[in-house]
């Protein structure tokens, strides 16, 4: 095998493994998201929105909540790609965010993390 095919098969390789660890498991993001429950749940605010109906839904726009204007400037729209950037690290993506949370440093808890909020949204506790 060339080098150059040795280097494609590679690369070919990487992206499968990234794109599976990308998909998450929901069950595993259950147990992560007990630690965002001290201050978020499913269907109600709490010390930070609520995450029903987050994904699609602009950052800083739930009605009543009380958003740091960093949130409120930030036009994140919250899709999989823009968790996984926030989840990571909150406080370098929105500097000023009121969210005094280092974030999950792993990929694979954020993935997890992600895919959780993703099937919780169609759940009863989100009206579906």
């Amino acid at each position: 095998m060339s080098r150059a095919r040795a280097a494609v098969a590679f690369a070919a390789a990487a992206l499968c493994t990234a794109v599976a660890a990308a998909k998450g498991d929901p069950e595993a993001g259950e147990a992560i998201y007990s630690r965002c429950a001290a201050c978020h749940a499913l269907g109600y605010d709490r010390t930070g929105p609520r995450h029903c109906g987050l994904f699609g839904r602009r950052a800083g726009s739930v009605k009543g909540f009380e958003y740091s204007a960093a949130m409120k400037r930030s036009k994140i729209v919250w899709n999989e790609k823009s968790l996984d950037g926030f989840l990571a690290n909150p406080i370098a993506r929105v500097p000023g965010t009121s969210m005094g949370y280092a974030g999950v440093a792993d990929p694979k808890e954020r993935a997890d993390l992600i895919a959780y909020l993703r099937q919780a949204s169609g759940s009863p506790q989100c009206g579906k």
